[in-house]
């Protein structure tokens, strides 16, 4: 019996895509580093800022500038992480229902972790049960690593047979294997369902109803 719901946030709950393409131009711009579109973020996130950060710059990670780049985003993106940002259709009613019907709700994102904690403060308020982003310097490995999961699951003494991963990419897919659970992946975030199913995706979803509709067979 499924008791818990694991969600990955960019993509998944919340359209944060014009804001992080914002805050990633702002810290190019003052390295003097080219921007880059819409569409080449969407396709450079999901694996935490840094990785989107090196997949942005010329020369990635041996860019002299890397770092100073990386940490000139984190704080332009602490700051306007709002402006542009919102739940996709239907979400919040979602994650209503799923509170109605008792499920233990959890994000899980390879955003840093205090803005993962303070979008779902802002946007979900006590929808959310938990919320852990990315902390590998506490020795917590970033998705698609099974650590902030399995963190999820004994904070609520639940095992991975009782819970569901529902994400929006080939991190999240993974994520799930990882941590021997089924995943739900949905196709109104950054990538496509021909992307998805490329990357092995088993159960796929085009609106937050048809998530309902998945646990009330399983609950059958």
């Amino acid at each position: 019996m499924i008791k818990l719901l694991i969600f990955d946030l960019d993509g998944t709950l919340l359209n944060t895509l014009e804001d992080l393409t914002d805050s990633t131009n702002y810290a190019l711009k003052e390295f003097n580093f080219p921007t880059r579109t819409i569409e080449e973020v969407r396709n450079f996130v999901g694996n935490g800022v840094a990785k989107l950060i090196e997949r942005a710059i010329p020369n990635g990670r041996e860019n002299a500038n890397f770092e100073k780049c990386l940490e000139v985003f984190k704080q332009n993106y602490a700051e306007n992480m709002n402006n542009k940002t919102a739940p996709y259709a239907g979400i919040i009613n979602l994650l209503q229902t799923l509170k109605s019907k008792n499920y233990k709700i959890a994000v899980v994102s390879n955003k840093f972790d205090i803005a993962v904690k303070g979008l779902c403060a802002r946007y979900f308020a006590d929808l959310v049960d938990i919320a852990i982003g990315e902390n590998e310097k506490a020795g917590i490995k970033k998705k698609p690593a099974p650590d902030t999961v399995n963190q999820v699951l004994k904070e609520f003494n639940i095992s991975n047979t009782e819970a569901i991963y529902i994400g929006d990419s080939e991190v999240d897919i993974m994520t799930a294997k990882n941590s021997k659970m089924d995943c739900i992946s949905v196709t109104w975030g950054f990538k496509d369902r021909e992307f998805l199913i490329e990357n092995d995706a088993k159960m796929i979803v085009d609106s937050p109803d048809e998530i309902i509709n998945i646990l009330d067979s399983l609950a059958r």
